[in-house]
């Protein structure tokens, strides 16, 4: 007899592949000629053909999730869950035949998934500060999971280019649980009274299915209350974090642009734009009069947007424009940010008004009093003492010797190197680019350079000692390499998450020589990311050869440590079984 099989479960790994060699077995024990598509996550799927389709007496689907019926539409068809086969598949395949209806149209197995719960839908938006690479990684894990265990889900990205992928009303009416994975504050106000759990890129990346089990456990229906920030107690000790991290998120696209369009006025001659009237001059308006005057105002709206809402925004950049005239720098406005926001945010909860006058509170009160506190506190009370300290910062930067160089290249290196991307990561890079307002652009050139090599470094090491890694693995350090250049230190996440205790340190090792390398060579950068595809614009780095230099001896550190650390501990491996 000839028959085709289907085998499917929600997560594509054990169930279906289990099923599917059993059933391969047992048509071997009846002598049937059997055609088996088991539809995996792990092992390529080779899926049934037209014509094997056609010749198969019957179409047997064991399966714990839905699958497309399309194809088998007037073909004699029993479908089961895999505990059946698993049972005994021999009597199982036996009884197919009696048991097969034929398929008057295309439906889809009523099995629940594997953990017993029907199909959800679920709607979810992920984001992190820099818009670039957990953002679209989350999402992907996220979007991988939901389909495994058989549920309808649609991410939505908030990254550097924009919302993608948005949400409609009616999906975000119709779904079942809604989960928002950001490190930056993102509107809330569409799912208001939907059941919702927030948690960070981090985890949903890494223990993407550990965070979903959380998502359906602990998932709690969300109020909107005005305001942008958690409700909850334990999300508001961790804000703080959060609301720099969306200052720093909607600041980097003004830096990014203003570095690199000064870096083009240094085309002409570093001096070039000091000659008024040239094209020299007029870049370096756009880039250092204009753009580089926005930093501080929009990292300090942007704070305070976070913590209050809109009704944040104008004393946030009030209070920036403040930090910045006063010369507090990118310290004064991470400090304007917070008391604006937390000023506007006490107004709106505390200052009660007459229904008739609430309205005017959002567009009125609250940023008038707001900015007018937020203007006398930086006027009076911090401008002076954060402006005395951010002197004391860049010209102990611009003015340090070797030996402090090096050491602040070595933890700038390995605090990048610590998390790929996550908060002590975060911490360095935001230390860098505050400091481009200042004109200090060693640190940030030695961060950048220190963030590609742990990507670079994994697929070096992949490229340098294939026979220890895994076919997958081996395609991963390409992509990984290819992430390093563009200074997405994510590339090695994979490799981290899967091997934490060498990764990690070959990382920070290659990290720290990479940043402490740069910081002795006096390497500068105008423009705070893009990897070494910033190179195409002249004088955007400088020295070009030693930044190389220090880059490619950083990632050799990784590369061949990170080889030589999984080898050996192979060897070990293989020495303990025999």
């Amino acid at each position: 007899m000839n028959i085709a099989i289907i085998t499917a479960c929600p997560s594509g790994v054990a169930n279906s592949i289990l099923a599917a060699g059993l059933l391969e077995q047992a048509a071997a024990k009846l002598g049937w000629n059997a055609s088996i598509e088991c539809q995996s996550s792990v092992v390529n799927a080779n899926a049934l053909t037209q014509d094997q389709i056609e010749q198969a007496e019957c179409i047997v689907i064991a399966t714990n999730t839905p699958v497309d019926t399309s194809r088998f539409v007037g073909k004699k068809v029993y479908q089961a869950p895999i505990s059946e086969v698993t049972a005994d598949a021999v009597a199982f395949l036996q009884n197919a035949p009696a048991k097969a209806e034929t398929l008057a149209e295309a439906t889809q197995v009523a099995q629940a998934p594997a953990e017993g719960s029907a199909t959800k839908k679920i709607v979810a938006i992920t984001a992190c500060p820099t818009g670039v690479a957990h953002t679209f990684m989350a999402a992907e894990a996220l979007e991988e999971e939901g389909k495994r265990r058989g549920h309808q889900i649609k991410v939505e990205t908030r990254g550097s280019v924009g919302a993608k992928n948005q949400l409609t009303d009616q999906e975000i009416a119709e779904a079942d649980l809604v989960i928002i994975a950001a490190d930056i504050e993102v509107p809330l106000e569409r799912f208001n009274g939907k059941m919702m759990y927030r948690t960070k890129t981090g985890p949903a990346l890494k223990k993407t299915a550990e965070e979903m089990d959380k998502a359906f456990e602990q998932a709690s229906v969300y109020q909107h209350t005005g305001g942008s920030s958690s409700s909850t107690a334990n999300d508001e000790k961790k804000g703080a974090y959060k609301h720099l991290m969306t200052g720093v998120s909607h600041m980097l696209p003004v830096v990014v642009a203003g570095g690199l369009i000064i870096a083009l006025s240094f085309v002409f001659g570093i001096e070039a734009f000091k000659e008024e009237g040239t094209l020299a001059a007029a870049l370096m308006t756009i880039g250092g009069g204009s753009a580089f005057a926005l930093m501080i105002p929009v990292l300090a709206g942007y704070i305070a947007f976070s913590i209050a809402d809109r009704p944040g925004l104008a004393p946030g950049l009030v209070g920036g424009m403040l930090a910045s005239s006063t010369g507090a720098g990118f310290l004064g406005g991470i400090a304007a940010g917070f008391i604006a926001g937390y000023a506007a945010k006490l107004i709106a909860d505390k200052v009660q008004l007459p229904q008739s006058m609430e309205a005017l509170k959002p567009i009125l009160i609250i940023p008038f009093v707001a900015t007018l506190f937020t203007g006398l506190v930086m006027i009076y009370i911090v401008g002076g003492p954060v402006s005395g300290i951010m002197n004391g910062l860049t010209d102990f930067l611009n003015n340090m010797g070797s030996d402090s160089a090096v050491m602040l290249g070595v933890l700038l290196g390995a605090m990048m190197c610590f998390d790929l991307g996550g908060p002590v990561n975060k911490a360095a890079y935001a230390f860098g680019v505050g400091l481009l307002a200042s004109q200090t652009y060693a640190p940030m050139a030695a961060i950048m350079a220190a963030g590609m090599v742990p990507a670079l470094g994994m697929g070096l090491a992949t490229f340098i000692a294939k026979n220890k890694f895994e076919q997958s693995e081996r395609e991963a350090g390409k992509a990984s390499f290819v992430l390093g250049l563009c200074f997405i230190s994510e590339g090695a996440i994979p490799f981290a998450a899967k091997d934490p205790m060498r990764v990690i340190p070959a990382c920070m090792a290659g990290g720290a020589l990479t940043g402490a390398l740069s910081m002795l060579f006096g390497a500068k950068l105008m423009a705070p990311h893009g990897g070494l595809f910033v190179l195409l614009i002249p004088n955007a780095i400088t020295p070009v050869l030693m930044y190389l230099v220090a880059i490619a001896a950083g990632t050799a550190v990784t590369g061949f440590g990170y080889a030589f650390l999984k080898s050996r501990s192979e060897q070990k491996q293989l020495q303990t079984e025999a």
